[in-house]
């Protein structure tokens, strides 16, 4: 029988409570499932029968198995789930004995109020590369979880007492708007600049633990220039936005990393704001540095979009062009 052969696939779940969590509210997970292979579903009882395609079917069998087995475990299941499913090879069962929090194969992150699961291959590869390394860059477009994933690692590490304070920075770059002119004082100023490193953080400690924290000076939201003169010691730092810093300012920054820390500096080298004629130090860094140990340099693509598709589709229409042009 070959692969476009229409078949029907039945399977069978025991616990009917689960089932109903496997197929969503009003069965949207299984639209989606649906949507991607080109399979049809029908839910009888407790089973559900796949119809399509044998490829197809076997890609919704296997996803569908893979959803149920979280439930089992008592995990929940949403759209970033059955997303990252489609996007990920099946896990590796031999265990990673260098990192102790990912034996098993299973690459997660705990924070206090969620557990992260990377999305895609290059999200998994950069997390480990976060916790192996002193220094990690994380570079390519926007919405590949760069940031988002490294703050959640940062905020890991201070709960679980590898670090002591997390230091997330940003260069004070305006995206073709000027800061100066706005009312306020410099922190009211720069505040809404930094406001993505604000959201990510929101997503992993709660409001009020994060607020002490903030009072305690035990997580620092800064502009680049305010890291100057000092030694950052037992801290994981992130510079986002890095493709805004010129080299002197990359300079200094790399240069602050002191005993005990964690270093991860994100970009996006297609994004640069810097005036005309500046160079990126965020582009230098990775000219100089790309041959030394122990510093690692992590790559996403438009593949790696874990927001809305039509952002990917965005991002490789502009791709194309640069090209051509």
């Amino acid at each position: 029988m070959n692969a476009g052969t229409l078949t029907e696939a039945i399977l069978e779940f025991p616990d009917n409570r689960l089932l109903i969590d496997l197929c969503g509210e009003f069965d949207r997970n299984l639209t989606d499932i649906e949507t991607r292979t080109g399979v049809q579903i029908l839910r009888r009882g407790n089973q559900l029968a796949i119809h399509g395609p044998e490829e197809s079917q076997a890609a919704a069998r296997d996803v569908l198995m893979a959803l149920y087995q979280r439930l089992e475990q008592g995990r929940s299941v949403g759209r970033g789930d059955i997303d990252r499913e489609f996007r990920l090879a099946p896990e590796d069962e031999t265990p990673d004995r260098q990192l102790e929090m990912f034996d098993g194969g299973k690459v997660e992150i705990k924070t206090r109020r969620k557990l992260i699961e990377p999305r895609t291959e290059a999200q998994k590869a950069y997390v480990r590369s976060l916790y192996q390394n002193e220094m990690c860059f994380g570079i390519g477009p926007a919405g590949t979880g760069k940031t988002y994933l490294a703050v959640a690692v940062g905020v890991n590490m201070l709960i679980t007492g590898a670090v002591d304070k997390i230091i997330l920075c940003r260069p004070a770059v305006e995206a073709g708007e000027r800061l100066g002119f706005l009312p306020g004082t410099q922190e009211e100023k720069v505040d809404p600049y930094m406001q993505p490193l604000y959201d990510a953080l929101n997503d992993f400690l709660p409001g009020k633990q994060l607020a002490k924290m903030r009072e305690e000076k035990t997580v620092e939201i800064a502009p680049l220039a305010f890291m100057r003169g000092r030694t950052l010691s037992n801290a994981f730092v992130v510079l986002d936005e890095a493709q805004n810093a010129t080299t002197m300012q990359m300079k200094m920054f790399l240069t602050r990393l002191g005993e005990g820390s964690r270093m991860v500096i994100t970009g996006d080298r297609t994004q640069v704001d810097l005036p005309r004629g500046v160079p990126s130090g965020l582009q230098d860094a990775e000219r100089l540095l790309k041959d030394i140990d122990k510093i690692g340099f992590n790559y996403f693509t438009a593949r790696d979009v874990v927001r809305h598709p039509l952002v990917a589709a965005i991002i490789e229409a502009y791709e194309r062009d640069a090209e051509g042009g």
